[in-house]
């Protein structure tokens, strides 16, 4: 599954471990990504996407919110389709 979210664009970023005596290694930090059903609220189609879960969280308490990146999504699943 690819870790980057399609509404909000979340994806891995890097930094470093710190110990106690200062030494730096590097990590990932990784967003929370699931993959859901979520039906756009304009057309009524249903899209799986990766969605990370803040934006889930956004998604319940305003709908309308990604109304700008649902369209480009049905646009790209209706070319997808079309071939």
């Amino acid at each position: 599954m690819a870790k980057t979210c399609v509404l909000t664009g979340k994806k891995q970023s890097t930094g470093y471990n710190i110990s106690h005596s200062n030494r730096h290694t590097k990590r990932t930090f990784k967003p929370n990504v699931a993959k859901k059903t979520i039906i756009d609220p304009a057309t009524g189609t249903k899209l799986k996407l990766n969605v990370s879960t803040r934006a889930l969280r956004t998604l319940s308490k305003n709908p309308g919110k990604f109304k700008n990146e649902f369209a480009a999504l049905v646009k790209k699943q209706a070319k997808k389709v079309a071939k």
